[in-house]
């Protein structure tokens, strides 16, 4: 005999499935929302990864940037004081 079949007979039987059905439901929610809560925890832990080496990226590159000009600037000042004021 089918479940269905007893609960089409048994109005305590199709009482006491749901209950079982909707506890099982329930931990099963329970344990999706738990692990999304894990998954948004570890979202935000790699956002916070990205935007430091988004920062460290920057630094470096404004660095490298001014180290270019100021080296540039350098070699215009040499090549000014040996070339065009002697």
């Amino acid at each position: 005999m089918d479940t269905t079949d007893i609960e089409k007979k048994s109005l305590e039987a199709h009482v006491e499935l749901c209950a079982e059905r909707y506890k099982f439901l329930e931990t099963k929610l329970e344990d999706v929302d738990d692990k999304m809560a894990v998954i948004a925890s570890s979202v935000s832990a790699v956002k916070a990864t990205v935007d430091t080496m988004a920062t460290k990226n920057n630094d470096r590159l404004i660095n490298w940037g001014l180290g270019i000009i100021v080296s540039l600037l350098g070699a215009c000042a040499w090549l000014l004081t040996h070339y065009v004021l002697k």
